[in-house]
């Protein structure tokens, strides 16, 4: 009897985290769960607490990244789809593309024929990182990083895939007049991220150091703009110029100086007779056909 009412006292104690004396039963039981028996027959106390201790339910895995996060990676990159989880336990991280629901790694091993996707996973951090190799624009979508707890806990993360371009300004085809000035603005569209450089070319020459030439280029990396400026346009200025940033496609205009030229004959290449480009003489010509028509009836 007075061991059932020693564990009685114990277990109470236990539940309900107080401190607790019992001099008269031989124990000291504190709100850590210490048991301190003053009695070494109180072996079934401690085994107790052991067992409560083994047996308590495992704390859920917690994701530090946000769901429904978007990530934005540029053609031809290395995208990067993040899953940072905590408390995974014994659970497996799985990375499963949505649209079409195949699994593409568990763990470390990658379950997908396409080798340009490895689940990027330094040990004992809680990053388990999707990387995508040379992403391309079909590899946008919804990405699922689940771990195999009880039950299953996943979020999603959608991947947008752009292809970054640079545009310059104003007409393909820009007219000029000798000693005028030429001003081209380049900007990079769809572009993540800024580039490490932006090259300019005349034909097939680099010239963004051509200071000598009469051009001066100017580039705001962190704005993703460049600049190609001529203070007095001549004859050797003449030809296509094209926009070359690091990361994105190239964008051309062709310019042509001019010399008392009418800009309107150039658009048309300049070729064949003069005449062919007077729109009053085809009118005129085509009101001799029809008279001449009527004539004939």
């Amino acid at each position: 009897m007075e061991n059932i009412l020693k564990f009685t006292i114990f277990f109470c104690c236990f539940l309900h985290c107080i401190h607790c004396e019992m001099p008269d039963h031989g124990c000291t039981l504190n709100c850590t769960g210490d048991m301190h028996p003053k009695d070494p027959s109180n072996d079934l106390a401690v085994s107790l607490n052991s067992l409560l201790v083994t047996f308590a339910p495992p704390s859920p895995p917690v994701f530090l990244t946000d769901n429904s996060s978007v990530i934005t990676a540029q053609k031809g990159s290395t995208a990067l789809v993040p899953c940072v989880v905590s408390n995974i336990g014994d659970g497996v991280i799985s990375w499963i593309r949505r649209k079409d629901y195949h699994l593409l790694t568990v763990g470390l091993t990658t379950y997908t024929g396409d080798e340009r996707f490895q689940t990027i996973h330094v040990q004992h951090s809680e990053d388990w990182t999707l990387q995508i190799k040379y992403v391309q624009i079909r590899d946008a979508g919804l990405y699922e990083c689940q771990v195999t707890s009880h039950p299953p806990a996943s979020i999603f993360v959608e991947l947008k895939v752009v292809e970054a371009r640079a545009e310059i300004n104003g007409e393909t085809d820009k007219f000029l007049r000798i000693g005028s000035a030429l001003l081209l603005l380049c900007t990079l569209r769809q572009s993540p991220d800024p580039p490490v450089y932006v090259f300019w070319y005349h034909n097939n020459r680099m010239v963004n150091y051509d200071l000598d030439r009469g051009v001066n280029v100017t580039s705001d990396l962190a704005a993703k703009t460049s600049s190609l400026f001529i203070g007095r346009a001549t004859r050797d200025h003449a030809g296509n110029y094209s926009c070359v940033p690091s990361n994105a496609q190239p964008a051309s205009t062709f310019v042509h100086i001019l010399n008392g030229e009418n800009p309107a004959a150039m658009q048309h290449g300049g070729k064949g007779p003069s005449w062919l480009q007077c729109p009053s003489l085809w009118l005129m010509l085509a009101c001799i056909f029809f008279s001449s028509s009527l004539s004939k009836t």
